[in-house]
């Protein structure tokens, strides 16, 4: 009888289904990581291996970590990754402080043409890059932002999608947590600092991880505006191996590698906040 208590609650088809999904989502993820994993395998091998083999080799024959020293020591690496950060962290920055100031009366505020305004800055997020680049490269170049951080800062300051994600969340926070700063004395300014922001905590570290992964591997926008070395990001450095180096695929593969690092560490770290959080506990009891 306990055995077949036990074994009661196993279904077959339930095990079967749960395989088969799983099944395809790893094969999903291994076809996404393919490409990352051939960086790898192509940075570790020697210089003796031919990475153009046919059947590829996936594992190098003798692993070495030479090409990723060779980029290091040879280019201005740290140069590079920290003006890719010091661009990626302020422009972080601006969206957060920007779209949030931008959302909040678009969520929470009523006056005249709210609406209207709302749907135009949607529109404005329809109009490629590649349109406007032209007007702010003129722009940038008579205000003397040419080869200067703010020039590649200031055209991603904010964003029509920061807004319109901010809003969205803004507009989630129950109005009784509103109604009760503003008996407390809270000002509106107040309240978009002690309440608001606070309650749409997972919404701002989502702003911040697409704005830091969209600046880091931006590569238009730098490429136009700069000509210094000294200013390149990390996408242009590692566009500049393939001419320092004669186009040697171990050493590009390695200092891509070494750009993506950044983007997988602040995932890493941040992905734990982006989390539902019950917004009501706030008015229970």
């Amino acid at each position: 009888m306990g055995n077949r208590e036990e074994f009661s609650g196993f279904q077959p088809r339930g095990v079967v289904k749960d395989g088969l999904l799983y099944g395809l989502l790893g094969s999903l993820a291994l076809l996404i990581l393919a490409p990352l994993l051939w960086l790898l395998s192509t940075a570790l091998k020697s210089p003796q291996e031919n990475i153009f083999a046919y059947p590829p080799r996936w594992i190098p024959a003798q692993p070495t970590l030479q090409a990723f020293e060779r980029v290091w020591q040879e280019n201005p690496f740290w140069r590079y990754a920290f003006n890719s950060l010091l661009v990626a962290g302020v422009t972080v920055f601006t969206n957060l402080w920007v779209c949030s100031w931008a959302a909040y009366p678009l969520a929470r505020m009523t006056f005249r043409g709210r609406r209207l305004l709302f749907w135009l800055l949607i529109g404005t997020s329809m109009i490629p890059f590649q349109i406007t680049m032209i007007p702010l490269y003129v722009l940038s170049v008579q205000w003397g932002l040419r080869n200067s951080y703010l020039g590649l800062i200031l055209p991603y300051a904010a964003s029509a999608f920061g807004i319109f994600l901010l809003r969205q969340a803004f507009l989630g926070v129950p109005q009784e947590l509103e109604d009760a700063a503003r008996i407390d004395g809270c000002s509106s300014w107040g309240i978009w600092w002690h309440v608001m922001l606070p309650a749409v905590r997972p919404a701002l570290i989502t702003l911040a991880v697409f704005t830091f992964v969209a600046m880091w591997g931006d590569f238009l926008w730098p490429l136009l505006l700069l000509d210094d070395p000294n200013l390149y990001t990390l996408p242009l450095g590692v566009a500049n191996l393939a001419s320092a180096f004669s186009a040697d695929w171990r050493l590009i593969a390695a200092g891509s590698l070494l750009s993506v690092v950044p983007v997988l560490v602040l995932f890493w770290v941040l992905q734990r906040y982006v989390i539902p959080t019950d917004l009501d506990s706030g008015i229970r009891g």
